[in-house]
């Protein structure tokens, strides 16, 4: 029965090739989504085992962050890039779910997480994600919940105010952009807790303080970060 299912499967394979999101390699039959040469190749940044990181020193000053790390580097051509660029434009949602489980994992394992009460990914506009068709903050912050048993909640935090694209915008163009562009419609499930706060991906910092300043003001009692790339400039 078992060769029959892997007969049907190397057929479905040919038919339709499986290829590896960051790499377009043909994957493996045990390999899902990513081939197992890009999860090992991607560069971990590792902030997460040491608070004075570049990553939380970024915030120093500017919002009380907690903790803030990412899960790799966001440069030109890396596999990390490309995998949320998979996600975001071109709509392969299960990226964001999977690469959350395994940088989840990875903050579970370390201690990261263990004071952490809820995870809030950082919202889109609803315009936006009505056109876009998700959140892919949602997506990671999903995968996140799953293997740490940390709440979700992906309702209360709301963004409010459009913005133009971030993209060439300075540091202080980019806060100004984002200024109060966020509110809390319901504060009761952050307040005395440690909220961790999902992105794709951190450059200036901009989005994330202005959520974190959001999310205090409400009666957070701490807040963290993570995010599957970190672009620092």
């Amino acid at each position: 029965m078992n060769y029959l299912h892997d007969l049907w499967d190397d057929l479905i394979s040919v038919l339709f090739p499986r290829l590896c999101q960051a790499c377009g390699n043909h994957l493996m039959r045990n390999e899902k989504l990513i081939c197992t040469e890009c999860h090992v190749l991607i560069p971990r940044t590792d902030f997460h085992l040491t608070d004075d990181n570049p990553l939380a020193r970024l915030f120093w000053g500017r919002c009380r962050m907690e903790k803030a790390a990412a899960f790799s580097f966001y440069n030109r051509d890396s596999r990390i890039r490309k995998l949320i660029h998979n996600l975001k434009y071109k709509g392969v949602q299960e990226i964001g779910i999977e690469l959350g489980r395994i940088y989840g994992l990875i903050l579970f394992s370390s201690g990261f997480t263990a004071d952490m009460d809820i995870i809030v990914p950082v919202p889109l506009h609803p315009d936006k994600e009505r056109s876009r068709g998700f959140n892919q903050s949602h997506l990671i912050a999903r995968g996140i919940s799953e293997v740490s048993g940390l709440a979700l909640d992906a309702a209360s935090l709301q963004r409010v105010l459009t913005s133009s694209t971030q993209t060439k915008k300075s540091r202080f163009e980019r806060w100004r952009n984002v200024e109060d562009a966020f509110l809390i419609s319901n504060p009761a499930p952050f307040r005395g807790k440690h909220v961790l706060l999902v992105d794709d991906v951190i450059t200036t910092g901009a989005t994330i303080e202005s959520c974190v300043n959001e999310l205090i003001g409400s009666g957070a009692l701490k807040v963290s970060a993570a995010a599957l790339a970190a672009a620092l400039l």
